[in-house]
């Protein structure tokens, strides 16, 4: 049960960000093989102000960065191709490799509530 966090430097349409949530997900469930129910993505979109970049990048409108939080336990072959994965669907929708981070924290699953305590 990945939960996700995207956050993006420059406004989408609201189609553009369905676009992006479905790269995550499609992503996830083809590397860590989650299933196709297990959706906990959220996108906030900052204002170019309140999201500080370094002048490095070509074009920093487009500095996306991804956040997942799961359970621990899965190989560097899947991380890779979870990685692979999120920057290929990515330029598909026009977001450029060198402007997304992605950050993957894991956690043992004893860490984690089902909140129906």
């Amino acid at each position: 049960m990945p939960f996700v966090t995207i956050e993006v430097r420059r406004h989408w349409s609201d189609h553009e960000e369905t676009a992006i949530i479905e790269a995550v997900h499609a992503s996830l469930i083809h590397a860590f093989g989650i299933p196709d129910d297990d959706k906990n993505i959220r996108l906030f979109e900052h204002a170019p102000g309140r999201f500080a970049v370094g002048h490095t990048l070509a074009r920093p409108e487009f500095r996306t960065l991804v956040s997942i939080d799961c359970y621990s336990g899965r190989t560097e072959e899947m991380k890779q191709a979870l990685y692979s994965q999120i920057l290929e669907r990515f330029e598909v929708i026009g977001i450029p490799r060198e402007g997304v981070s992605i950050v993957l924290r894991e956690e043992p699953p004893v860490n984690w509530g089902s909140g129906r305590d």
